[in-house]
C-alpha cells in the first residue's frame, strides 16, 4: 500500500488528518512539532503520541522524507545533492556553505518548460511538479540542514509553474507551527509568469528575483522563450505597482555572455529600464553547458558593468562563482543520471 507523506502538511490539513482517525485535534500540532522542529523520520519516534494512535496514523501515512541518492563535492566546499522522487525522476539540490553562513538552492519541478537557451534543465524538457513533500525534502534531508541560513528556489524547474506546491512549502517553512523561518531568509527566482508573479507578491513576504539577462526584449526573446509570453516591460509593470522599499528584496538575476549582453549599452539600457525601482542587479559568471556555445564574459568586463550600474543608481553586485568542478550548472548532475538510466 502507497502511503500519503505527513511532510508538507499544514497544520489545518494534520488537523483533518487526525480527526479523521479519530485522535485528539491537538495531536495536530505535535505531529508538526515532531516533524518541522525535531525533523524525526519515522512515526515511531513520536513518543508523545499513545502507541496506538501511532500504529493508526502509520496504517495509511508516514513521514515522506527521503535521504539523496547521490552527491558531488566541490573543492570549495559546494556539495551538490541528487534526490530521487518516487516515479523514478531525480531533482538537484545545492549546498553552498560559505564563512558563517550556508544557503541550499532547492528544485521546484523535475526538468523545466521554459527551456532558457544558457540552461541545462530546460534541455531536459519538463517531466513533472514536485509537490510541497518533495520539495520540503530537500531541506528536511539535506546533510548540513542545522547549519542552513537561507534558501533559494533557484534549482531545477520554474517556481511559478507549480505555485501552489511552491507556496505550500514557503508557508510551513515560515509558519509558527512550521520551521519559523523569516521570509528574508528564502528568496525564490523566476522568469516572470505573470499571473504566478501577482500571486506570490500576495500570498507570500519571501524575496523575489527576477530573471532578466538582456534589457533589450528582442534578445530576451533569444535567450528565454518566456519572454513572447511574459514581456520583462508587463513584469516591470507589475513590480512598480508594488512597494519593494521595507524589509522585502527585489533583485534582478543578469548572467554575463562574452559580447552578447556585456558591452557598456547594454548596462545603460539596463539603468534606464529599471529606473525608479528598489532593487539591486546580481551578475552572475556564466556555467558553461554542452552544446550551447555562449562564453562566460571576463572578470575585467563584470567589473566595469558592475561599476557603471552601481554608479548610475542601480545597486550591483558580482556573485562569486561556485561549484564549477561538480557539474554546478542545475540539471548537469540529473540528466546524465536520467541518462544513464535509459542505458
Amino acid at each position: 500500500m502507497i502511503k500519503t507523506p505527513l511532510l508538507g502538511k499544514t497544520c489545518d490539513e494534520l488537523r483533518q488528518i487526525v480527526l479523521d482517525l479519530g485522535m485528539p485535534s491537538f495531536t495536530a500540532k505535535q505531529i508538526a512539532s515532531w516533524m518541522y522542529e525535531k525533523k524525526v523520520s519515522s512515526i515511531d519516534e513520536m513518543t508523545n503520541l499513545s502507541v496506538k494512535n501511532r500504529e493508526r496514523l502509520k496504517e495509511a501515512y508516514e513521514i515522506g522524507c527521503s535521504a539523496p541518492v547521490h552527491e558531488m563535492r566541490s573543492v570549495d566546499g559546494t556539495v551538490k545533492y541528487l534526490f530521487g522522487t518516487p516515479e523514478g525522476n531525480y531533482v538537484e539540490t545545492v549546498y553552498i556553505p560559505d564563512g558563517d553562513r550556508a544557503t541550499l538552492c532547492v528544485s521546484s519541478q523535475v526538468g523545466c518548460k521554459m527551456n532558457c537557451k544558457f540552461c541545462m534543465t530546460g534541455k531536459q524538457g519538463f517531466s513533472a511538479d514536485l509537490t510541497a513533500a518533495q520539495i520540503l525534502n530537500q531541506i528536511y534531508s539535506v546533510p548540513g540542514r542545522d547549519t542552513l541560513t537561507n534558501i533559494v528556489f533557484m534549482g531545477m524547474g520554474e517556481p511559478f509553474d507549480n505555485l501552489d506546491e511552491v507556496l505550500r512549502a514557503l508557508q510551513i517553512l515560515t509558519a509558527d507551527y512550521g520551521y519559523k523561518w523569516s521570509p528574508r531568509r528564502i528568496t525564490v527566482s523566476s522568469v516572470g509568469l505573470r499571473k504566478g508573479l501577482a500571486r506570490f507578491l500576495k500570498e507570500s513576504d519571501c524575496h523575489l528575483a527576477i530573471s532578466l539577462h538582456s534589457p533589450f526584449p528582442a534578445q530576451r526573446r533569444e535567450l528565454m522563450p518566456a519572454e513572447k509570453a511574459f514581456p520583462i516591460t508587463e513584469i516591470l509593470e507589475v513590480l512598480r505597482t508594488y512597494d519593494f522599499s521595507k524589509q522585502r528584496r527585489l533583485s534582478f538575476e543578469y548572467i554575463m555572455f562574452k559580447q552578447v549582453n556585456d558591452r557598456m549599452i547594454y548596462a545603460k539600457e539596463l539603468v534606464k529600464l529599471l529606473r525608479g525601482l528598489d532593487c539591486r542587479v546580481n551578475l552572475i559568471r556564466f556555467h558553461a553547458i554542452p552544446g550551447v556555445e555562449l562564453e562566460g564574459s571576463d572578470s575585467e568586463t563584470m567589473l566595469a558593468f558592475r561599476d557603471y550600474l552601481t554608479g548610475h543608481g542601480v545597486f550591483s553586485t558580482i556573485r562569486a562563482s561556485r561549484g564549477e568542478d561538480i557539474f554546478a550548472a542545475c540539471g548537469m548532475l540529473s540528466t546524465a543520471r536520467q541518462q544513464a538510466g535509459k542505458h
